[in-house]
């Protein structure tokens, strides 16, 4: 979806080297060895007894879905394909046989236990959720097509003036505002392009060309934590939160912005500070140089109408009773009325992602609607278990895994886990906050993961520009993930006792 962004060029190298690292033909070996390690590991838990695995009354097709969630998450960890594929191949393995239209002798109901429904499994793509993430790509295309974004920096930037240290601290705070509303790869891209002409102004001696560089994919990490569709791993786990099936949270927009953009703010001044003391500029000012700008007509005024009335419903969607997911349509169908989005720019949208998700979501179903996740809640004393460790060990693994696979596929395998042993844990996730702690806090430890090029598609554009070496984004972005989950835990912890989430 990115070629129609400023810095597409960085997009489509990072693309290629992704694409060489995993298909480079002197790893055919690890990958033929990767491929019969998930099919040995999937096939045993496929075929096993059912009495082996300790839950009480696990059917054939909850067994099959056992076996489905452990495929996903080794084809996420090893990368053996696309996040996107694997989320495919769970889809259709899935309807093939565990559904009510699957192949005839493997889905006999009365030998496999409770079929699910296909037309569930199917749904799942068309999960509102989904429609929140398409309203996202889409406002995003609009802003791009028409200007928006460049006139946007341009102005945001301009009160920073010229001194080093402000130029740095306006391209961490307009950076972050930006990953809030669009993806980070794309605000990447976009603002290290912006920054070229800077670079070029600093001595090669000086530290300040990677403070800068590195101030990119930081505030983009950073920033996705500020609104629900800011990253994957939040609108996954608004899903989860106000699914009128299970918790039932009713967490609104704005109500999420009300504490997690203050925390952004606060982290990108603290990551300013933190980059300043590492990697300090000898050259006092900079004069900063973008090109490009809003394109005049009535397309553009209709943008900039419609992104204002987008994010006021957003914010009032208590008030308004149009919860977020329907409002997200708005900017949709009032861009595709006025033309200022054609079936072209439809192209442009980040398919793969909604597929990423869309297969997350589909295990969440076939955990719920098997009766696997009652059977595991019944058979495993979850309520023995320290809320706090709950928290604790959610987080850590969310941060681990994230920092080496994709925090969406990260997410999608954690989420309806998180969801269904909290719900199982009741009243005693209390003294923490409740179940919306823990989700929201394995959403912030997805966010906080950036030790490495390959932990986030931002890390690696700013890793291909050659001022940042792997060692530095290690240093900042284990000290800013370390901070990150400290204030983000702590806030949420804060505002789950004081009953405001």
């Amino acid at each position: 979806m990115f070629h129609i962004y400023e810095g597409f060029h960085l997009v489509e190298t990072y693309h290629k080297m992704r694409h060489q690292r995993k298909y480079h033909p002197e790893d055919s070996t690890k990958r033929v060895l990767k491929i019969a390690l998930v099919a040995i590991v999937t096939l045993l838990l496929w075929n096993i007894p059912t009495e082996w695995y300790g839950i009480q009354n696990l059917t054939i097709v909850q067994q099959r879905i056992i076996a489905i969630f452990a495929f996903a998450t080794l084809m996420w960890i090893l990368e053996i394909v696309s996040s996107w594929a694997t989320s495919v191949a769970i889809i259709v393995i899935m309807l093939l046989f565990c559904t009510d239209s699957g192949i005839m002798p493997m889905v006999q109901e009365e030998e496999v236990g409770k079929l699910l429904s296909y037309k569930g499994v199917m749904a799942t793509f068309a999960d509102p959720v989904i429609m929140l993430f398409i309203g996202g790509f889409v406002l995003a295309i609009a802003a791009t097509k028409t200007g928006l974004d460049a006139q946007l920096a341009k102005v945001l930037l301009a009160p920073f003036g010229t001194r080093s240290e402000m130029v740095l601290l306006g391209f961490l705070l307009v950076t972050g505002l930006f990953s809030m509303f669009v993806s980070n790869t794309a605000t990447a891209a976009m603002m290290l392009t912006f920054l070229t002409p800077v670079f070029r102004q600093l001595p090669p001696e000086g530290k300040g060309r990677i403070a800068l560089a590195m101030s990119i994919p930081v505030a983009a990490n950073l920033g996705g934590m500020g609104t629900p569709i800011g990253t994957p791993p939040n609108t996954i786990a608004l899903k989860y939160l106000n699914d009128p099936e299970g918790l039932n949270m009713g967490l609104s927009f704005g109500q999420w912005m009300m504490f997690m953009f203050p925390l952004v703010v606060v982290l990108l001044f603290i990551s300013w500070r933190l980059l300043l003391k590492f990697f300090p500029f000898t050259q006092k000012t900079v004069e900063l140089k973008i090109d490009g700008g809003m394109q005049k007509g009535f397309q553009s005024k209709v943008v900039i109408v419609t992104f204002i009335v987008t994010i006021a419903l957003w914010l009032s969607d208590q008030f308004t009773g149009i919860n977020a997911n329907t409002v997200a349509m708005i900017p949709f169908a009032v861009f595709a009325l006025t033309g200022v989005i054609n079936k072209r720019d439809l192209e442009q949208i980040n398919w793969s992602v909604i597929w990423m998700v869309a297969g997350g979501f589909a295990l969440g179903y076939g955990l719920n609607a098997s009766g696997l996740a009652a059977n595991a809640v019944e058979s495993i004393p979850f309520g023995e278990f320290s809320p706090l460790l709950i928290l604790l060990l959610g987080g850590a693994i969310c941060y681990l895994l994230s920092n080496f696979i994709s925090n969406s596929a990260t997410a999608a395998l954690l989420m309806p886990i998180l969801a269904i042993v909290c719900g199982a844990m009741g009243d005693k996730l209390a003294p923490i906050g409740g179940t919306g702690t823990v989700l929201i806090g394995v959403a912030i430890a997805a966010s906080s993961a950036m030790i490495l090029p390959i932990s986030t598609p931002p890390n690696a554009l700013a890793f291909a520009t050659g001022y940042v070496k792997q060692n530095d984004m290690v240093k900042v972005g284990s000290i800013m993930g370390i901070i990150s989950m400290v204030l983000g835990f702590g806030l949420v912890y804060l505002m789950g006792t004081l009953h405001l989430i």
